[in-house]
């Protein structure tokens, strides 16, 4: 039985309120074209057993499968997840929690936050993150956001390095707003061009992603330095958090907000979702951050507890105050990246991220031995740029038929740089798949 809580009565008097007839008038923006016409085309229902068999068959049918060398990173990262992760995030009183709307009832729920957030903020080397957010891209939009509101300026300067997707994400952001973005060129080394900021005033922030897209490790310290030189604040953006093993943290080169993506941190890549938006700033601008904040106190009896230390979402407090009205408290992808780390532990994480950058090293170099070019000649991270020999085209076809992944073509987001490819190793690349491509390619 289908559940309206409304009467009719009830459905009326608010149509009247917001000044139309029926239902179907609060749909008029919608051209006539885009609307559906008649009943969906849905088949008869299934009983669990014959849908089980159906999803199982289309399971079988999907393009990628174990059999597939897939060299594919931009954003998405596949590793390896600790049997521990994947038993532990399957217990039902982690699955079932949602958000703590009654702090006090959610105790386990608080602490599993408060602990994502200690090793968030050890990760990037920043004092205090919040809960977490829907993903790399809202996380940087908001980051944004919040440096206006901290600054009371309304321009940004960021990488045209940043990920195309989440470029995207910031226009549509900040296309009502009246806020001006300014993107910052490339180098030829395959960096970000901050010469340009020497003539930019009233800034609110300068954001730069490290690894940048095309995988190069930025020279942050440098741009940091350019950007409190124009008063403005410095976020640093990252869509493989496992590079802060390896690297320096961000925090350690003079960032006042870190934003990105944590996917890479014990969530499976499920054909692009759900990831975890991960954000982070010094302690001095704690109360313009957006979403939650959990703290540790003690009750009356001396006993240790969790709180809603803060709660900036219209949910909590009015809405005219709210830094966010978007942000999500993402607590099982939360758990997920928290018990990733602490799984791996500092050592892990640091091992892990050589033998990610080393995996990548090595097949970098077979490539150019084997004819490629090397797009740009600087320190990568687990993705670089090739540039593959004219009549790529049919060594591409031949690889998939291989069932070999040969990268993304940077042509839709780069029209520059056309028969360039974005290749990524991680530690789930054996040398024999590598060796596979590299034989394909000078065949």
């Amino acid at each position: 039985m289908l559940y309206l809580p409304h009467t009719s009565d009830e459905i009326s008097s608010m149509l009247q309120v917001v000044g139309v007839d029926d239902l179907d008038d609060l749909f008029s923006t919608v051209p006539d074209d885009c609307r559906l016409k008649g009943n969906l085309n849905l088949p008869e229902a299934l009983t669990e057993w014959e849908l089980n068999d159906h999803m199982e068959t289309l399971s079988r049918s999907m393009a990628v499968s174990p059999e597939y060398r897939v060299f594919l990173g931009a954003g998405s990262y596949e590793h390896y997840i600790p049997a521990s992760v994947s038993y532990l995030l399957s217990r039902s009183e982690f699955v079932t929690s949602y958000t703590p709307y009654q702090p006090e009832m959610s105790q386990g729920t608080l602490q599993a936050i408060y602990e994502y957030q200690t090793l968030a903020a050890r990760l990037l080397g920043m004092e205090i993150a919040t809960a977490s957010h829907y993903d790399g891209a809202t996380a940087l939009a908001e980051s944004l956001l919040m440096a206006i509101r901290i600054t009371k300026r309304k321009k940004v300067a960021i990488s045209s390095l940043i990920h195309p997707l989440y470029r995207q994400v910031i226009r549509t952001y900040f296309e009502p707003t009246g806020f001006e973005i300014v993107e910052l060129g490339y180098l030829e080394n395959g960096m970000t061009d901050i010469t340009g900021l020497d003539d930019m005033d009233d800034l609110a922030a300068v954001a730069i992603q490290s690894p940048n897209f095309f995988g190069c490790i930025e020279d942050l310290r440098t741009a940091g330095e350019k950007a409190h030189d124009r008063e403005a604040l410095f976020i640093i953006s990252f869509t493989e958090a496992l590079a802060y093993g390896l690297l320096k943290s961000p925090g350690a080169q003079g960032a006042d907000i870190v934003c990105g993506e944590g996917q890479s941190l014990g969530i499976p890549r499920s054909f692009g979702g759900p990831a975890l938006g991960m954000l982070a700033s010094r302690k001095k601008y704690m109360r313009s951050l957006p979403g939650r904040l959990v703290g540790k106190t003690k009750d009356l009896d001396g006993k240790r507890g969790f709180v809603l230390t803060l709660a900036t979402r219209e949910q909590h407090i009015r809405r005219e105050k709210a830094t966010s009205n978007i942000c999500t408290n993402n607590s099982l992808c939360a758990l997920a990246a928290v018990m990733y780390m602490a799984s791996l532990g500092g050592t892990g994480i640091r091992e892990l991220a050589r033998l990610n950058h080393d995996k990548a090293e090595y097949l970098k170099k077979e490539l150019k031995e084997a004819g490629c070019k090397i797009a740009f000649e600087t320190s990568t991270f687990n993705e670089f740029v090739v540039e593959f020999p004219n009549g790529f085209e049919a060594t591409y076809e031949r690889l998939m038929e291989k069932n070999i992944v040969p990268g993304l073509s940077l042509t839709p987001y780069y029209p520059e740089l056309a028969n360039h490819y974005l290749l990524c190793v991680t530690e789930t690349k054996s040398r024999d798949d590598m060796d596979a491509m590299i034989r394909e390619v000078q065949s």
